[in-house]
Parts: structure tokens; C-alpha cells; sequence
């Protein structure tokens, strides 16, 4: 049976791959309508003749680069500048006229060999870094499973096209931009687009506003992003150039070049030396012809005059400044500074300012728990990294967390509402997932409650993730009553709702408290209290997330899931240190010493941040933060 026409070929039809709108809102509407819109089938894909359709309007899903600079090319442009052009034509001339007086070159030779010298090291340096653009192709796989005809097939990514059903698990690198069909506990690490090293749980089931972020759109998938854990299904929507990583690589190839400051300097000062040397030597020559009433010494008045030339000539400023630049160059590269071209090294001279992220960069982005607050008790937490092992301190006093129902309660929430996983390779602790998450994983270790068996005592049932809207992510579990978990008093429920989150937001669903013993009514004292000791912890340059849940009498359906997230339990509060780099203090001082401002720009709670920047140097006590709003309301500088 033929297949009938896809609407992505009907020029009434908007979607990304049409000349007249790249960027389709595909965020903003249902998977079931992004697959009416490619004409598409969940369960079966395309057919073999939309699939060549297809290919034959759109093409390879490949990163198109406009064609490098060759070797010949690159030695070439090193003899562009004017004083170099010059010098040339001055070894040139001088070359010709030591041969015609039988002589040896010498000044020839010694100034071609310092136009060649620095030839040759801008040469060697930009052949080095002319493959910058390859490198975002290189982010793209080159196997992905596709379902096509009802068939799960393995293809070259090349071969994708707008409608493919392609299937996504943990390792995998995303091959194209698509909608999510569906997704079960799926975290994409999307730092090559967004510059965040956190992976974003995404969710299927989400439509968002059209006006959603690049970072928050969840319900998407794109081109160059690696999954860290779970797995899904999506339908491609953009390939090749029209992705978003696509659209990266052209504005990268639409850059402009425009000289340095030095570059510019040099090219004016060659301007005025060549001209002036000109000047010099058109008055010598026709002074001497003048002086002497004939053209007898025109040959001697050519070689004067040259000389004078190439003495106004400072023909070993562009070997130096070459030298300078290159010597800048390698030290950069020593730090895995990749250099494209050598003027560029005396543009970060005027750099006056610069932003950080601060996960990943000013900090380790090994997180570990460094407190656990209930509303009665606050504990300090011994241990590095994701080792599972530490102690629990109570007024520096070791205690056991068993002795604390609560707080046994509180770690058991932290690891069972959780998407990572904790391993050990080769005898060190890594985690698969988000950092944070792995904090908490570690923490249940440190509290005899290996996570290995929570997970198979707690069942999940379902599931709300975590988004940068919500702030917050719950679980619903059922427990196995053959459990052997006497000890926690969260095994007692045969199913439960768990909460981790934003401190305010998880608090905001809560109506009760755990103690030590019972479980009371949460009063305004009790939510003054929490809310300070939020603020306290935060101080500290922790990251707090909040810990909460309830027993539930039945599972609830997908239409009432959200209404179930009402009438918590609160049982406490978690602070994480993701301790900063051992350099950064001392790259934040030299900064400073330099002239050069460093700002740090990060997600975190602005007590966090404040402690945080405070702890490396970047602000004082009493500088101002700047938060979202604030940036939304300041005004561009003319």
C-alpha cells in the first residue's frame, strides 16, 4: 500500500524542517500531535518509502562545516601583514642588486630568514587549532535504534530523518532533536547546550508554555546530549543543521572576524612605516638624479635608499610580537586552552570581567552531606566523596541513627525518592546519575541502610520528577512486607508518598511534623523554625533540600497524582557542600590582582551562593546578589 503524503512536505505545514519556520514549539504541544504533525506511528515508524521521502528533501543528519582553511592556505594568511609585504619586496630588490653586483646576499637572506621564522610559528599554532568546528561533530553518535515498519533496527545516525522513532537508555548520546514519547526515570546531561553539568529529568507526558527555556523544556530531547540514566522513546523532529547543536555550528561559522587591538596597531604603524620608507625612498632617488644631472648612479641611489627602508623597517617587531604570542599560546595549552589564532591570545588582555558557573568549574561537583537537621536535633555527618561510610555526630558525639526514628526516617526518603546509582569500580565510589542524588545515596550507607535493599524492599509505583518549575520530586512506593527492616519505621506503611525539594516548596505541602516519637500538627512555630533553620544551613554555603511524606490507603491515578503530594509529614532538612576547587581561591585572588573582576553565576539558594563566593574570595559580607528578576529589570549600557 502507498504511503500517504507527509504533511512536513504540504508547504502549509510549519514544522522545523520547512525553509519558512526553523524553530517549531514542539515543547508546547502533546507527542500525540507532534506525531499526527510528521505522520507518524509510536508503534510502528516510518515506512521505507517516507524514510527515502524523507531523506531526499532533507538530507544526511550531519553537521555541515564550511571547508577549513588548507595548510597552504593557513602558511599564506602569516604573510598578510604590510610590514612583512614589505620587508619582502625589500629582500627582493636588495637580493637583485647583490647579484648584479656579484655579491652575496647577506641582508636578503637575513631578512627573509625573519619572515620566514615567523611564518613558520604562526603556521605551526594555527594548523594546530584549525579543527575547532570538527569537534562538534564529533558529539554526535554514529549508531542509534530506530523503529521503522514495526521493526526495532539498528542505523548510522546519519540516516535519521524527521518522524524516525528512536530509542533511548542509559550511555546513549542523542542523535537528533526529538519529542519524548515516553520516559521512565530518564536524565539527560545536556552541558553541551546548556553549559549546566546537572542532568535534566525529563518528562514525556509535560506540554509547556511556548515562551520555556532552552534548559527547561523538558519534555525534549537534542542532538549531542548524553543520557545518564533511564530510558525512553522519541519521535526526531530536527536534523542536521536544523537541530538545536546544528544552529550552534552556523552561528560558529557566521562569526565575523574583526582584527585585535594589536592587529589594528601593527596594520596603522605598517601603513605609516611603509609609506614613510616609500616617501624616503622616491626623495633619495630623485634628490640624488636631481643633484647630480643624470641617471649614471641610479643603481647606487636604489641600494641607499633601500637600506634607509629597511632600517625605518623594524623588521624584528613582527618576529617578537609572533614569539610573545606563541609563548602566551603554549602556556594556555598547557592548561587545555585550545588557541584557534595567535592575536586572539592579546585580546584576553582586556578582559575586565569574567562569569563562572559554579557546579562543575569553581567547584568539585562531588557532592557529600555535611548535616542533617530534624526539627528536634541537628547531626553532623563525617565521610569524602560517595564512600558510604561515616559517622553521625550529635554535639560531637557519635549516635547511631536507629536511636532516632526520624532521622532513620529522613535518610530512608532521601535514598528511596532517588534516580541515581551508587557503584564502586575498580576500588573507588562513583555514582551513575545526579551528584546530588548520590550525596543522599552515600548517606544511607553511612546510616546502615544500603540503598541496594531499600530499592528492593520499596516498590515504586509511580512517579512525579523533578523540574525546574516544581522544584521538588516525588514517589509513590509500596513496601514488601518480608522487608526484614524491623529497625525502620518507614517499613511499617504498605505504601507511601516521598518528597525531596526546595525546603519552602516541600514545607508548603506539609500540615505535620515528625519528633522523636510522634507525629504532631505543624504549627507556625514549627514552620518559623524550619524555615530558620533553612536559612541557617544555607548560610553555610550547604545546599538544603527538604525531606517529607505520608502513608497512603491506595494508589492513587494519574489524574489525582498531584492532589496526592497534599498533607505531608515533614521530617527534616539535608545540607550538601559541593566544596570548591583547591585552585579557585588562588585563581580568584590573581584575578582580582589583575584588574579583573570574577562573578559567579549558579541556581542555588542566594544564601548558598553568598557563602560560597565568600568562601573563595569572590564577594565580601554585604555585596549585593542579583537574582533573576533583578537582571529581567536592569537596562542594556548604550
Amino acid at each position: 500500500m502507498p504511503a500517504k503524503s507527509s504533511r512536513v512536505n504540504d508547504p502549509a505545514f510549519k514544522g522545523p524542517e520547512t525553509d519558512a519556520n526553523i524553530s517549531y514549539p514542539w515543547h508546547s504541544h502533546s507527542f500525540e500531535e507532534a506525531l499526527d504533525l510528521l505522520e507518524s506511528d509510536s508503534t510502528q515508524g516510518l515506512n521505507l518509502e517516507q524514510v527515502a521521502e524523507r531523506f531526499s528533501r532533507y538530507g544526511s543528519n550531519e553537521l555541515e562545516t564550511t571547508a577549513g582553511r588548507s595548510n597552504w592556505e593557513i602558511l599564506f594568511d602569516q604573510f598578510k601583514n604590510i610590514m612583512l609585504v614589505m620587508l619582502i619586496a625589500v629582500a627582493i630588490v636588495s637580493a637583485v642588486l647583490d647579484i648584479a653586483a656579484a655579491e652575496f646576499p647577506k641582508d636578503a637572506v637575513a631578512i627573509f630568514a625573519i619572515v620566514i621564522l615567523n611564518g613558520w610559528l604562526g603556521y605551526i599554532q594555527e594548523s594546530r587549532a584549525e579543527q575547532a568546528l570538527a569537534a562538534l561533530k564529533k558529539m554526535v553518535s554514529s549508531q542509534v535504534r530506530v523503529m521503522r515498519q514495526g521493526q526495532d533496527i539498528g542505523i548510522d545516525s546519519k540516516e535519521l530523518v524527521p518522524g524516525d522513532i528512536i530509542y533511548l537508555e542509559a550511555g546513549v548520546q542523542v542523535p537528533a532533536d526529538g519529542r519524548l514519547l515516553n520516559s521512565a526515570s530518564l536524565q539527560i546531561r545536556e552541558a553541551a547546550l546548556t553549559g549546566e553539568a546537572e542532568a535534566v529529568t525529563k518528562q514525556a507526558e509535560q506540554i509547556l508554555s511556548e515562551q520555556a527555556d532552552l534548559g527547561d523544556r523538558i519534555n525534549l530531547i537534542f542532538q549531542g546530549t548524553e543520557v545518564i540514566q533511564g530510558r525512553g522513546t522519541a519521535l526526531v523532529t530536527s536534523i542536521g543543521m536544523r537541530t538545536e547543536l546544528g544552529k550552534i555550528a552556523t552561528m560558529i561559522q557566521e562569526v565575523e572576524v574583526e582584527p585585535t587591538p594589536l592587529q589594528q596597531r601593527m596594520t596603522q604603524l605598517g601603513n605609516v612605516l611603509v609609506s614613510g620608507s616609500l616617501a624616503l625612498v622616491a626623495l633619495v632617488v630623485v634628490g640624488g638624479i636631481w643633484h647630480a644631472g643624470n641617471f649614471d648612479k641610479v643603481s647606487e641611489l636604489l641600494e641607499v635608499s633601500l637600506s634607509m627602508a629597511v632600517a625605518v623597517v623594524p623588521e624584528g617587531l613582527p618576529a617578537v610580537i609572533t614569539v610573545t604570542l606563541a609563548l602566551g599560546t603554549q602556556r594556555m595549552v598547557r592548561r587545555n586552552a585550545l588557541i584557534r589564532k595567535l592575536p586572539a591570545v592579546e585580546t584576553l588582555g582586556s578582559v575586565t570581567t569574567i562569569c563562572s558557573d559554579k557546579t562543575g568549574t569553581l567547584t568539585q561537583n562531588k557532592m557529600v552531606v555535611q548535616q542533617v537537621q530534624t526539627l528536634e536535633n541537628s547531626y553532623r555527618v563525617t565521610g569524602t566523596g560517595y564512600i558510604p561510610q561515616g559517622e553521625f555526630l550529635e554535639a560531637d558525639q557519635v549516635v547511631s541513627p536507629k536511636q532516632d526514628p526520624g532521622l532513620s526516617t529522613l535518610v530512608a526518603v532521601g535514598a528511596i525518592c532517588n534516580d541515581a546509582c551508587l557503584q564502586k569500580e575498580e576500588g573507588e565510589w562513583s555514582i551513575l546519575g545526579d551528584p546530588t542524588e548520590g550525596a543522599l545515596l552515600a548517606l544511607a550507607g553511612k546510616a546502615g541502610l544500603a540503598p541496594v535493599t531499600l530499592s528492593n524492599v520499596f516498590s515504586r509505583l509511580a512517579e512525579i520528577p523533578f523540574s525546574s518549575e516544581r522544584k521538588r520530586m516525588s514517589v509513590i512506593c509500596s513496601t514488601d512486607q518480608n522487608h526484614g527492616l524491623a529497625d525502620l519505621a518507614l517499613a511499617q506503611f504498605p505504601q507511601m508518598l516521598l518528597m525531596k525539594g526546595s525546603p519552602e516548596l516541600v514545607l508548603d505541602h506539609c500540615l505535620q511534623v515528625q519528633t522523636a516519637d510522634q507525629v504532631n500538627p505543624l504549627l507556625a512555630k514549627h514552620r518559623d523554625l524550619i524555615l530558620n533553620q533553612n536559612n541557617s544551613m544555607a548560610a553555610q554555603g550547604l545546599r538544603v533540600l527538604g525531606m517529607a511524606f505520608k502513608p497512603l490507603d491506595k494508589t492513587p491515578d494519574q489524574s489525582t497524582l498531584l492532589d496526592a503530594e497534599q498533607g505531608l509529614i515533614w521530617l527534616g532538612l539535608v545540607g550538601i557542600l559541593d566544596a570548591p576547587r583547591p585552585e579557585v581561591q588562588t585563581a580568584v585572588a590573581r584575578c582580582r590582582q589583575a584588574g579583573i573582576r570574577p562573578v559567579m553565576i549558579t541556581g542555588d539558594h542566594q544564601l548558598t551562593a553568598m557563602a560560597i563566593a565568600q568562601q573563595i574570595g569572590i564577594t565580601q559580607a554585604g555585596d549585593p546578589i542579583l537574582n533573576g528578576h533583578d537582571l529581567e529589570q536592569m537596562t542594556p549600557l548604550n
